[in-house]
C-alpha cells in the first residue's frame, strides 16, 4: 500500500473523472444517470496499516512503493485516516522508541478506528512476546491515554507468531445514524470493515432507498458483520445471510442482538452451498439444527456484495432467479462481467458510485436491477 497524493482542491475534479469512467465502462448496459456519492476529503479512512522501519534506535512508518519489496517512503504526515487515528499514530511511535522490548522485532502497526471515538490498535512482532511484554504494553496504553481526547478509548494488542495478547477488548464498536436509526457494528481486529465510514453510511442509506418498495423476504450472500443485512431488514419480512469468515458470522450475532433486531438470520455457508441447499442438492446439518427451511421464504430479493473476483458462473445463474439483485461491487470489471449475464434476465434500474478511496483509481459501485417483464 502506498500512500495517495492527497489534495483537496483537486478532489472534485478527480471524482468526476471517476464518473465519467463509470459512464463510458457501462454504456453499453444503458444505465440511468450515475448517482454519486463523495468522500470527505481528509481523515476519511478508519482502519490503516503501517510498516515499522528501524534505522538504529529510530522508528518510523514507512510506505512501500507498489509492487517492490524494498522502495518505500517515510511517513510523517498522514491527512487520510480518521481524526482519531492522526491524533495518536506519531505519540504512539514516540512512547515506543525509548523501550526496546516494545520497539525491537515491531515490524507492523494497524490501527481501527470508529467515528464513535474508539481505537483498537495492533502490535506486530518479529519475536515472541509474553508477560514482560505485557507489563510493558500496560504501561504504554496508561502513557498513550493522556493523548486521548475525553470519551475516546484507546485499545492494544501485541501480535506474534501463534501468539496474540490483548490488553483489553479485540474489538470496537462503530455507532452510525443511518435513516435515522442509530446502528451498533462490532468491529473486530484483524478482520474485514469498511474502510471510509461516512461513505458506509452512503451505501446503506442507498441500499435502504432502493429496496424501500420490495415485499417479501431478503436473502444476502457474502454478509460480513451484518452491514448492510440489519439496517435493510426493517425493509423485509425476513433477511437470511450467509458468511463463511467464522469471526464475521460471530460478529454479525453480536450486531443483531446489539440492536436488538428480530428478522435476521445468519448462515455460516458459502454462496456454493448456500445455492445447493435451496436447490435440495444436499442437506446440510447446520440448517436442520436451527430448524430452518428455506423453503418457507419467500425470498424476492437479493443482495451481494462479492470479493474483488465477483460472482461464480453458479452464483450468478443462482443470483438471476431473484426478482430483484443488489449488486454492490468493490471490482468495476468483474462487475462488467457479471452484468452481461445478469443483463439477460434483468434490466438495470438504479446506478450508483461509491467513492470508498479517494484520490485513487479504486471505487466501488451499486446496482439495482430487476427482473425483466
Amino acid at each position: 500500500m502506498s500512500l495517495p497524493n492527497i489534495d483537496p482542491s483537486q478532489y472534485s475534479a478527480l471524482l468526476l473523472e471517476k464518473q465519467q469512467q463509470i459512464s463510458q465502462q457501462f454504456a453499453s448496459f444503458s444505465i440511468p444517470e450515475v448517482e454519486v456519492f463523495a468522500s470527505p476529503t481528509t481523515a476519511y479512512r478508519m482502519r490503516v496499516e503501517f510498516r515499522v522501519w528501524h534505522d538504529g534506535e529510530q522508528l518510523d512508518y514507512v510506505m512501500f512503493e507498489k509492487g517492490s519489496n524494498h522502495q518505500h517512503s517515510k511517513v510523517t504526515t498522514c491527512p487520510m485516516v480518521s481524526e482519531i487515528i492522526q491524533q495518536h499514530m506519531f505519540a504512539l511511535l514516540d512512547l515506543i522508541r525509548p523501550v526496546e522490548l516494545l520497539r525491537k522485532k515491531l515490524f507492523q502497526i494497524d490501527f481501527l478506528s470508529t467515528t464513535s471515538g474508539e481505537l483498537l490498535i495492533s502490535l506486530l512482532y518479529h519475536k515472541a512476546i509474553g508477560d514482560e511484554w505485557r507489563e510493558a504494553a500496560v504501561q504504554l496504553q496508561n502513557e498513550l491515554a493522556k493523548v486521548s481526547s475525553v470519551n475516546q478509548t484507546v485499545e492494544l494488542i501485541g501480535r506474534a507468531r501463534k501468539t496474540k495478547i490483548a490488553l483489553g477488548r479485540e474489538y470496537v464498536l462503530e455507532k452510525m445514524q443511518i435513516a435515522g436509526t442509530q446502528m451498533i457494528y462490532q468491529q473486530v481486529e484483524n478482520s474485514f470493515t469498511q474502510p471510509n465510514a461516512e461513505v458506509c453510511k452512503h451505501m446503506l442509506n442507498w441500499a435502504l432507498d432502493v429496496t424501500s418498495n420490495q415485499s417479501g423476504d431478503l436473502v444476502e450472500l457474502y454478509c460480513g458483520n451484518g452491514n448492510f443485512s440489519l439496517p435493510l431488514a426493517k425493509n423485509f419480512n425476513s433477511v437470511v445471510a450467509t458468511e463463511i469468515s467464522k469471526s464475521s458470522v460471530h460478529s454479525a450475532q453480536y450486531n443483531i442482538a446489539a440492536n436488538a433486531v428480530d428478522n435476521v438470520t445468519i448462515l455460516r455457508m458459502s454462496s456454493e452451498e448456500f445455492s445447493q441447499a435451496l436447490q435440495g442438492v444436499r442437506e446440510f446439518r447446520r440448517l436442520k439444527e436451527k430448524n430452518i427451511d428455506l423453503n418457507s421464504y419467500d425470498f424476492n430479493t437479493v443482495l451481494v456484495d462479492p470479493p474483488r473476483s465477483g460472482l461464480d458462473d453458479e452464483t450468478i445463474k443462482q443470483v438471476s432467479k431473484y426478482d430483484s439483485i443488489v449488486y454492490i461491487s468493490c471490482n468495476p470489471a468483474t462487475l462488467q462481467l457479471n452484468l452481461l449475464s445478469l443483463s439477460e434476465t434483468h434490466s438495470i434500474s438504479r446506478f450508483a458510485l461509491f467513492d470508498q478511496f479517494p484520490y485513487t483509481d479504486h471505487l466501488e459501485v451499486g446496482v439495482f436491477l430487476q427482473r425483466k417483464v
